[in-house]
């Protein structure tokens, strides 16, 4: 049986993918959490850490919201290397490089509160 990873109020993990999903970046806190060496993480597609209680619909609204240049916010279940689980809240948003104009999406997450993962988790169960 898996269990859950609960995050440190000071974690704060970020990672930065291509437009494709593929990640080019991920900080200490993200490798730690999710149990992957920046080796292992880099050049892999960031859904490596999707847990598959997530709905494919959370995914998509995701990825609508950022290919339209806006800020995605939203609490995600994630899963880690061995397949324990860990629940972040989420901020993903585009940033454009000055001269080739290509986007890279970057996300921070933190610890979301007990309440927060309850009323995610009871969401997530309808949109299957």
């Amino acid at each position: 049986m898996n269990e859950e990873y609960i995050l440190q109020e000071s974690d704060f993990l970020v990672s930065q993918t291509d437009s494709m999903g593929i990640i080019l970046f991920a900080n200490e806190d993200f490798c730690k959490v999710a149990g992957y060496s920046l080796e292992e993480l880099i050049g892999q597609d960031h859904n490596i850490v999707r847990h598959p209680d997530m709905p494919k619909a959370a995914f998509r609204d995701l990825w609508e919201t950022i290919q339209a240049d806006k800020t995605w916010t939203g609490y995600v279940k994630n899963k880690t290397k061995n397949g324990d689980y860990y629940w972040v809240y989420s901020i993903v948003y585009p940033i454009r490089s000055g001269k080739s104009n290509e986007v890279t999406y970057i996300s921070c997450r933190r610890k979301p509160s007990r309440e927060e993962i309850v009323i995610a988790s009871d969401l997530y169960k309808t949109m299957y």
